[in-house]
C-alpha cells in the first residue's frame, strides 16, 4: 500500500479507496491480461492501470491524454479479477475511473462520438436503433452493399472504414419483439421466467432469441418478454456513461419486478453480468437500492439456468465438430464456464473440441471494435488462429458481441465456418425431434 496520504477530495469520483488499495501489485494479473500479453507494457496491464489510478488519487499525476489512453485500451474483460488473490474488483475500478474521465471531457474524439451517437443517442431510444438496423438491412438486401464493396470507394476513406463495413453482421429478415404475450410451457410447468430482450440482440440475433424461448418452453418454463424493457446499460457503464446506465437499470427493474416472474433469464453474457451487479450500481439510490438487489438475485444466464435444471435431453443427433469461445463476462465476471460446455455435451453426436486460450478476449468488448480498432483486430487475429486450429465447423459462444466479432473474423479469414449461441445448437437438437 502506498505511504502517501491521499487528498480528501477524491479525483476518481465514486472509486472507493478500499477497492483501489486492495491491489498489492503482485503481478499475477499480467499473464491473463490480453493487452499486456499483446504489448508487454506495464502500463497496459491491470497492475499498471491501477498504479495510474493511485497516482491520480494521491495527486502525483493529472488526467492527461496519455494517462487516459492506458485506461481506454483496457477491454474490461475482467480476466484479472479471476486471477487476483486479493480480490481486487477491477471491473468496478475501471468503470468508476472512466465515468470520472467522461465527466471531465478527457476522452478521445472517437470515444466522444460513440458516446453521443450510440450510448446517449440510440440505446436510450430503441425505436431509433431499430430504424437504423432496418436501413442496414435494406442496404444489404437491395444490393447496395455489393455495389459499394465492388467500387472500392471505402478503401480510400480514413479510419479503417472499409474493415468496419466488412464486419457488419448479416441482418436477419425478422426482429424479435417484446410483447405482453405469455408463452406456455411444454409439459409440466416448472416456473415462470422473464426473458431480457435488450437492445442489439433482438435486432441482430432475433433467431437466437426465438431459439431461447423455444428451449425454455421445452424445459417446462412459462416465458414472458415484457414490453417496456430496454437496454441493460452495460455498454454505457463500461464506457463511463454511468448516469445513463443507472437510468436504464431503473427501467428494467420496474418492468421485471412487476412481471410476476421467478427468474430473469439473459442470453447475453455482458447484459447478465451488468444486471447481476445492479445492486452495486444503484447502492446509493434510496428508492431503488433494495429493488436492484432483488432483481440482481433473480437474474441468471440462460446456460447457467438450463444447466441447473434436470435438462430435457435432446434425442436427435447433431453430427458437428464444435469449439466453444468463453465470453469474458460469463467466465470472468459471472464465473460460469462449465454450464455452457455441459449443455453442448448433452447433445448427441456433437464433438466438443477445446481451443487454445478459450477464455482470452476475442477483442469485441462492446464498443471497443470502434474505439480501439487496432488492438481489437490484433486480438481477433490471435483468436482466429486458435479457432481454425481446432478444425471445428461451428464456433459456439454465449454473448452477441463475441458472436459478431467471431463472425467477422471467420469472414476475414475466408472460412465457411459458422458462429452460433449455445442455445441455437440446443434448439436445433430439440427441433429435429418434430
Amino acid at each position: 500500500m502506498s505511504t502517501i496520504k491521499p487528498p480528501t477530495n477524491n479525483p476518481l469520483g465514486r472509486v472507493m479507496d478500499e477497492d483501489l488499495y486492495r491491489c498489492v501489485h503482485c503481478g499475477l494479473c499480467l499473464n491473463v491480461c490480453p493487452t499486456y500479453l499483446e504489448t508487454g507494457l506495464e502500463t497496459e496491464s491491470p497492475r499498471g492501470r491501477i498504479a495510474l489510478m493511485k497516482g491520480l488519487r494521491e495527486g502525483r499525476i493529472e488526467t492527461s491524454k496519455r494517462v487516459v489512453s492506458h485506461w481506454d485500451l483496457c477491454l474490461g474483460c475482467r480476466a484479472c479479477e479471476a486471477a487476483c488473490p486479493s480480490g481486487v474488483p477491477y471491473g468496478r475500478l475501471i468503470e468508476g475511473v472512466r465515468e470520472q474521465v467522461a465527466k471531465k471531457g478527457a476522452t478521445s474524439w472517437r470515444h466522444r462520438l460513440v458516446s453521443a451517437v450510440l450510448l446517449r443517442g440510440l440505446l436510450p431510444r430503441l425505436w431509433a436503433l431499430r430504424l437504423l438496423v432496418r436501413m442496414l438491412r435494406l442496404y444489404q438486401r437491395l444490393g447496395i452493399q455489393s455495389i459499394v464493396r465492388g467500387s472500392r470507394v471505402l478503401k480510400v476513406l480514413p479510419g479503417s472504414v472499409d474493415r468496419l463495413e466488412r464486419q457488419l453482421p448479416r441482418i436477419p429478415p425478422q426482429f424479435f419483439n417484446v410483447s405482453p404475450q405469455v408463452y406456455s410451457a411444454m409439459g409440466t410447468k416448472r416456473m415462470r421466467v422473464g426473458l431480457l430482450a435488450g437492445c442489439v440482440m433482438p435486432l441482430v440475433h432475433g433467431p437466437t432469441m426465438e431459439a431461447a424461448v423455444r428451449v425454455l418452453l421445452r424445459n417446462g418454463c412459462e416465458v414472458v418478454a415484457p414490453p417496456g424493457q430496454g437496454c441493460c446499460g452495460a455498454l454505457n457503464l463500461h464506457s463511463g456513461e454511468g448516469a445513463g446506465a443507472r437510468k436504464m437499470a431503473r427501467r428494467n427493474i420496474d418492468v421485471f419486478l412487476s412481471a410476476g416472474v421467478e427468474r430473469v433469464v439473459v442470453a447475453s453474457a455482458g447484459c447478465g453480468s451488468a444486471m447481476k451487479e445492479y445492486d452495486d450500481l444503484l447502492k446509493e439510490d434510496a428508492e431503488y437500492s433494495e429493488k436492484a438487489k432483488r432483481l440482481a438475485e433473480m437474474t441468471v444466464d440462460i446456460t447457467e439456468f438450463l444447466a441447473s435444471l434436470p435438462l430435457v435431453q435432446p434425442r436427435n443427433r447433431l453430427d458437428l465438430r464444435v469449439t466453444y469461445q468463453d465470453a469474458c463476462h460469463l467466465t470472468h465476471a459471472q464465473r460460469i464456464s462449465h454450464a455452457p460446455r455441459r449443455l453442448l455435451e448433452a447433445i448427441t453426436g456433437l464433438e466438443l473440441v477445446e481451443m487454445e486460450d478459450a477464455s482470452r478476449c476475442c477483442g469485441a468488448a462492446g464498443t471497443y471494435t470502434i474505439t480501439q480498432r487496432e488492438m481489437s483486430g490484433q486480438l481477433l487475429d490471435s483468436k482466429m488462429e486458435a479457432v481454425l486450429a481446432t478444425g471445428a465447423e461451428v464456433v459456439a459462444t454465449a454473448n452477441p458481441g463475441c458472436a459478431l466479432q467471431l463472425e467477422a473474423g471467420l469472414r476475414l479469414a475466408g472460412s465457411d465456418g459458422r458462429v452460433c449461441h449455445v442455445v441455437d445448437l440446443l434448439d436445433e437438437a430439440y427441433g429435429r425431434e418434430e
